[in-house]
């Protein structure tokens, strides 16, 4: 997954959810922030951030804050980048050793999946969620409650006990992490869930990516702690 026209700054504050200003250069600018997570731990006053230019000339705003260096390491916050590395990784063909067609956006019973994969052996639905969350090299979702995220989870068990293969892919974005455990202290029913989901026989998975100036790319996967 490619970014076009990106460039560097300094992140100053952010007044609300939507945008943030950044310094690039000697001009202040206000930029958009494609992630509408609180992020708290990554946008501090001072930290080196990527920005993606956008050439549409109706935007009120040219820039979006896409990825930013926490401690040396660049993490990608971008809220869109899961779903969009997913759909490649599973396409090229690194979850399933068969061809296989991903559709985006599925519906089943109550919610829409980001993905369903299918072939002449399988149907499977995979729900993405990116991770941003880190401490000690330890990475957590989610960052604040998610009643939507547990409504997902239970679709998932539905779906593998009709006879679907379900997989919650945890997109971790960024690289050099130990594992990922569910951040019970936010939201402890939702590592109850998870681990329910998980007996259920839905497939937890979580892959850390390759985040550059540019690019971030789904590699290799890390330990999950239920």
């Amino acid at each position: 997954m490619n970014y076009k026209n990106t460039i560097r700054g300094i992140f100053k504050d952010r007044p609300n959810r939507f945008i943030a200003h950044v310094q690039i250069g000697d001009q202040l600018e206000t930029v958009h922030v494609k992630n509408t997570g609180r992020c708290r731990e990554l946008l501090v006053p001072e930290a080196e951030v990527i920005l993606e230019k956008n050439d549409n000339p109706a935007r009120k705003t040219k820039y979006d804050l896409i990825s930013v260096n926490k401690e040396g390491r660049w993490i990608n916050m971008d809220s869109q980048a899961p779903n969009k590395a997913a759909e490649e990784w599973v396409a090229a063909g690194n979850l399933f050793p068969e061809k296989v067609t991903v559709r985006r956006e599925k519906t089943y019973g109550n919610s829409r999946f980001d993905l369903y994969v299918e072939s002449g052996k399988r149907k499977a639905f995979i729900e993405v969620k990116g991770v941003t969350l880190e401490e000690n090299n330890i990475v957590r979702f989610p960052d604040a409650p998610t009643e939507r995220g547990i409504k997902h989870l239970c679709e998932l068990m539905h779906a593998a006990a009709d006879g679907y293969e379900a997989y919650l892919l945890l997109v971790i974005q960024m690289k050099g992490v130990k594992y990922f455990e569910p951040n019970r202290e936010t939201h402890p029913e939702f590592g109850e869930t998870l681990k329910a989901a998980a007996d259920a026989g839905v497939h937890i998975l979580a892959y850390d990516c390759a985040v550059t100036e540019d690019s971030m790319k789904i590699c290799d996967p890390i330990p999950v702690r239920l």
